[in-house]
């Protein structure tokens, strides 16, 4: 789904969408919604927004329980899904709503290496 979203924007729209953020979304999108099949009960939503120079991605699910990033452990197999998508994100966000929750990750369309990790939000 972002693959296609993102092609959208960039072919249609004409905004520069890197190789890099193509496969990141990509990646972020089969995180966060493995884990809300895995762990939350019922259905989920999968949200892709254009924001200016980024695409926020959200995924609704039925539990209220919020996720926890487990420290960095080498030796650990798994579970670093988290780690992961917080290491790739603009902006990291969980949102309690009616029913559930909402996590939100905000990234870059294009390749900013300069970018300075501690600016990032992460909420």
């Amino acid at each position: 789904m972002a693959h296609g979203f993102l092609t959208t924007v960039r072919t249609d729209h004409g905004i520069p969408v890197s190789a890099r953020a193509m496969d990141v979304a990509q990646l972020v999108v089969s995180e966060l919604v493995t884990n809300a099949r895995k762990y939350a009960p019922g259905p989920c939503l999968l949200r892709l927004e254009l924001r200016e120079d980024a695409v926020q991605i959200s995924v609704w699910d039925r539990s209220d329980v919020r996720p926890s990033v487990l420290a960095a452990n080498p030796e650990r197999v798994g579970q670093h899904g988290l780690e992961i998508v917080m290491a790739v994100s603009q902006s990291f966000r969980v949102r309690e709503e009616r029913g559930g929750k909402q996590i939100t990750v905000t990234l870059a369309l294009t390749d900013d290496l300069e970018g300075d990790a501690a600016d990032r939000g992460f909420v």
